[in-house]
């Protein structure tokens, strides 16, 4: 199955970048390396729709940067292969506005939305709760809170990135995260 197109939130490259250290213990301690570009998605679609599109770049711009608070561990998937993703929460306003652009995606799932970063993808299901623990021992104390500097189109056939929001830094420049 070739990879969905996505609506999603970037993090600023710092926080990223944090993430990604997080993968790397992980991957030290010999689970499975992670690839994936830590971000938040709000809806995908093996083809995303125009409308939807124009929709997100209506909602999302006044509501970047946005915050997230980390408030649990989630496991996804009843199969063999199951992903790990930190459960977040977030303003009212962003919720609301994510819940509608799902709502407009035929292909997504209505008026839901569950913000997640994932940080296991993929785990083969035996190996899910040594990951968790060590996941656990590993950020217990850190990465509660993130940052969404971003808001973009990931269409990854055409490996095309379609900024629909970013934040600015209080010097007026562009909050860049590293590209996916």
């Amino acid at each position: 199955m070739a990879s969905p197109e996505n609506i999603l939130l970037h993090l600023p490259e710092e926080e990223e970048q944090q993430v990604r250290e997080v993968f790397a213990l992980l991957e030290e301690r010999g689970f499975p390396a992670q690839q994936q570009t830590p971000h938040i998605t709000i809806t995908f679609s093996p083809s995303m729709q125009a409308d939807v599109v124009e929709r997100a770049a209506e909602l999302l711009p006044p509501l970047i940067p946005a915050r997230f608070h980390r408030v649990g561990t989630v496991v996804f998937g009843r199969k063999r292969k199951q992903t790990v993703a930190w459960l977040l929460e977030t303003s009212d306003e962003l919720e609301i506005a994510a819940r509608e652009i799902s709502a407009a995606n035929p292909d997504g799932r209505g008026p839901r939305w569950i913000p997640h970063l994932t940080v296991g993808l993929r785990l083969p299901r035996e190996i899910v709760p040594d990951y968790m623990r060590a996941l656990d021992e590993l950020t217990s104390s850190q990465l509660n809170e993130f940052t969404a500097v971003r808001a973009a189109l990931w269409r990854p056939r055409a490996q095309e990135l379609t900024v629909l929001a970013e934040a600015t830094t209080p010097n007026g420049t562009r909050a860049r995260p590293r590209q996916t």
